[in-house]
């Protein structure tokens, strides 16, 4: 059952939404809801756009059951977010962890997240993101939508953590118009970026989009730097009145050096903690963590004459990842420096999948209402190579690493490649939801996914031949408008992920199930200005495999798993974001979970149980013309990772964020950055392999903006 504290604060929280309506200009009138999605929204940190993440059903956020986060263009430009990482850690209910140069691990409500969208269609993650995945730039997307909980009805399978979807740019301008913005920052970064949107025809019916970016710098570790390269190319065209066809194309190269393999040393071996500068490295001068990404896609959307709309989605995406590393490991003797181990490694592979993604939905008329229905379709294939290197020159320790500059001598390694991953992964998916308007205030969503995933082939010398065939989801969700503009809703979602372990008769454990329970409360005030939502959640994954130590008596390598109840995590999450002003712009929100196992075991403790994000800015030319100000505060409570005398601990720590744009003409704008303002020392990660990574000290950059 869910923990009965956070349903007993609820009314609370619900009076005190209730309360807001003195700031909802629709709260005094009888504006229907579905009027309500249709007007213009102010708030630049808002959308009133309806959002298929969730359901497919194309709802607005007020009418979606389960927790939503939208980080729009303007949040993302008022913040200079770069890359997706940056946008996950400013993000409602979402953890960001550094695990190296390269590599980060994103987690939501005690869970893993292991799967993202683009333009709401799946896409899979390589390891860790050892892809580049979670450094991709942010520069090509419109917005970033962000779906808490369990979403196995339009991602299948996958954690029940939330699920990421970059929504792209697209070209619907019909004159010329764009920007470009350049500017330098902290260690030497230099960044430009174009985006340029024109019409084709005379007539306007075909438009042109370019985005293209460029960011080169070193980092506050020594040795490393980054050289990024993004181009992004679309075309809509109308076909008809009725069509629209979208073709284009991204990619991202990613060509750092120094890269980083893992973090540094926690411990000496004395048992006491290590407590190294922010700028150490355990990187070496020739090291590198080369990456590429591109995408192709094709859309076509079609509106019928009876209401109805219908999508053809294909996506192709390749990434590929050449590495040549250096891992230091071990415990170091704290008086001589000495005791760390090297593990170079080269290796380079690739991940490559296709999806084809068909939907069709629209309203149909029933007992005298007005209901919305969908039905889709997914299919995707997903190829996975990597090849690692044989060390062949003589082995060098790492001597003294007090007086480590990365000037360890490269290694030469085999010129052929030794296949470690070669997997095949096949996803299908059938899928319906239909929203049946009860009264005018009562609604309810059902729906469901039939699912198949199956993988063959072999990695890192395990066999992963293994999968799950018509594999059911349901989704369920009622919402009732306790007032105009203010929705109380409950629903139960869940997902599921297939399992490499077999039980004691050798038959493959079905797959882990997540279940996602809610309660909360949505609102939208100032005439959908700003949007507040409230929730309570419950999340269980169930089935989950467990070594039981026995091994097969025929299989001796292999153990014998058993299933059995997962993990529970119970918490809530609290948003307010949105235009409270034609001046003052606000994000905040806060979260809470607690997450354990079947025997009450805290799990997940290097991921922090509560986050407060707050971002707002301020326009205040009618002081000093032109001039808007911002600023917000990122605070995450205590975490740890370990247990006993090895127990690494992060205290609470709070991160301030300072920006300033002056508007020297309507084209023009210089804008100042400031992260980290009090220049706060704190672990990006704790506890991965007995090791830690710093997280970014004070840095500054500014740019200017043409806007055309």
């Amino acid at each position: 059952m869910p923990n009965q504290n956070h349903f007993i604060k609820l009314p609370l929280v619900i009076a005190t939404q209730l309360a807001l309506f003195s700031l909802s200009v629709s709260a005094q009138d009888n504006t229907a809801e579905k009027d309500l999605e249709r007007i213009e929204v102010v708030g630049k940190y808002t959308v009133n756009e309806n959002i298929d993440t969730a359901t497919g059903l194309g709802l607005s956020l007020l009418e979606t059951p389960q927790s939503v986060s939208i980080i729009t263009a303007q949040r993302i430009a008022d913040q200079a977010f770069s890359s997706i990482n940056e946008v996950v850690g400013q993000t409602v209910g979402l953890s960001a962890k550094q695990v190296d140069s390269t590599r980060n691990t994103f987690s939501a409500r005690g869970f893993d997240i292991d799967k993202y969208q683009i333009d709401g269609v799946p896409m899979a993650w390589s390891l860790a993101g050892d892809s580049g995945e979670t450094i991709t730039d942010v520069s090509i997307y419109e917005r970033i939508e962000v779906v808490r909980g369990a979403t196995g009805l339009l991602t299948g399978a996958g954690d029940p953590s939330a699920s990421i979807n970059l929504v792209r740019k697209h070209a619907t301008a019909t004159e010329l118009t764009g920007y470009v913005n350049a500017g330098i920052g902290s260690w030497n970064n230099k960044f430009i970026t174009a985006d340029v949107s024109s019409a084709v025809t005379v007539d306007g019916k075909v438009r042109a989009r370019l985005v293209a970016k460029k960011e080169a710098g070193d980092s506050f570790m020594s040795i490393a730097s980054e050289d990024k390269t993004v181009i992004y190319g679309v075309i809509d065209a109308d076909l008809t009145d009725s069509t629209l066809f979208s073709f284009g194309s991204s990619y991202q190269d990613n060509q750092p050096e120094g890269s980083t393999w893992g973090g540094l040393a926690a411990w000496f071996t004395d048992g006491t903690q290590t407590n190294w500068d922010a700028s150490v490295t355990s990187s070496a001068d020739w090291t590198y963590w080369q990456s590429t990404n591109v995408n192709t896609f094709a859309n076509l959307v079609h509106n019928f004459s009876n209401g109805w709309q219908g999508k053809i989605s294909f996506n192709h995406n390749k990434n590929t990842a050449d590495t040549k590393l250096l891992y230091v490991y071990g415990m170091l003797d704290k008086q001589t420096g000495i005791g760390l181990e090297p593990w170079p490694y080269k290796s380079s592979g690739f991940s490559k999948q296709s999806s084809l993604d068909l939907q069709l939905k629209g309203d149909f008329e029933l007992i005298g209402r007005s209901h919305e229905f969908v039905v889709g379709a997914l299919k995707s294939k997903q190829e996975a190579e990597t090849d690692t290197y044989q060390q062949t020159s003589a082995y060098v320790g790492v001597g003294n690493f007090y007086q480590w500059d990365g000037s360890y001598p490269e290694p030469t390694f085999a010129a052929t490649g030794a296949r470690q991953e070669d997997v095949e992964t096949e996803q299908d998916g059938f899928y319906a939801a239909t929203r049946l308007t009860f009264t005018d205030d009562l609604k309810l969503i059902a729906g469901g996914r039939l699912s198949s995933w199956q993988r063959e082939g072999v990695s890192w010398g395990v066999d992963a031949n293994f999968g799950d065939d018509s594999v059911f989801v349901p989704y369920a969700g009622l919402m009732y408008q306790v007032a105009p503009a203010h929705n109380l809703y409950i629903s139960q979602t869940e997902i599921f992920k297939p399992q490499n372990a077999r039980d004691v008769t050798g038959k493959y454990i079905d797959p882990v199930t997540g279940t996602n329970r809610e309660l909360g409360l949505k609102s939208a005030l100032l005439n959908g200005a700003l949007q507040t939502s409230v929730a309570v959640f419950q999340v269980q994954q169930d089935n989950l495999a467990q070594n039981t130590l026995v091994p097969f008596p025929d299989r001796p390598i292999e153990m014998i798993y058993a299933a059995a109840d997962g993990v529970e995590s119970t918490g809530f999450e609290l948003e307010v974001i949105g235009q409270i002003s034609d001046i003052w712009k606000l994000s905040a929100g806060y979260s809470q979970f607690k997450a354990e196992d079947a025997k009450g075991t805290e799990v997940n403790t290097d991921h922090p149980r509560k986050k407060l994000n707050i971002f707002t800015t301020l326009d205040i030319a009618q002081f000093v013309p032109g001039l808007e100000i911002g600023g917000g505060v990122s605070w995450e409570g205590s975490q740890y990772s370990g247990i006993g005398a090895k127990k690494l601990t992060q205290d609470a720590f709070s991160l301030v964020n300072l920006m300033a744009r002056y508007n020297v003409s309507e084209q023009f704008s210089v804008q100042l950055n400031v992260d980290n303002l009090f220049d706060e020392t704190y672990f990006s990660q704790i506890g991965f392999f007995e090791q830690y990574g710093y997280g970014s000290p004070r840095n500054v950059s500014l740019g200017v903006t043409y806007n055309f």
